[in-house]
């Protein structure tokens, strides 16, 4: 046996182990939802999630909401200026 037939046979079994691994893990990973699946759908139906509240369209903002919004904006700006005068 030369030394290119070892290396060929080798590659080829390696090619096989590579296909028969993915098809081990796509196989195990297909029934593995399959069977979730299986198992949550009548809890679904038992346990439904809860309706939520709707909620009203449009973007009604009260002036303490901007007060703070500005207050924020403020401190964020204080506080990049006193990190650029420490670090710069």
């Amino acid at each position: 046996m030369t030394e290119i037939d070892a290396s060929t046979q080798l590659f080829s079994q390696a090619a096989v182990l590579l296909m028969v691994g993915m098809a081990f893990v796509f196989v195990f990973l297909s029934l593995l939802i399959v069977i979730i699946k299986w198992f949550i759908s009548p809890l679904g139906n038992r346990f439904p999630d809860p309706l939520s509240p709707v909620k009203s369209i449009g973007n009604k903002k009260s002036p303490d909401a901007n007060n703070e919004t500005a207050r924020i904006a403020a401190a964020i700006s204080v506080a990049i200026n006193q990190y650029r005068k420490k670090n710069l």
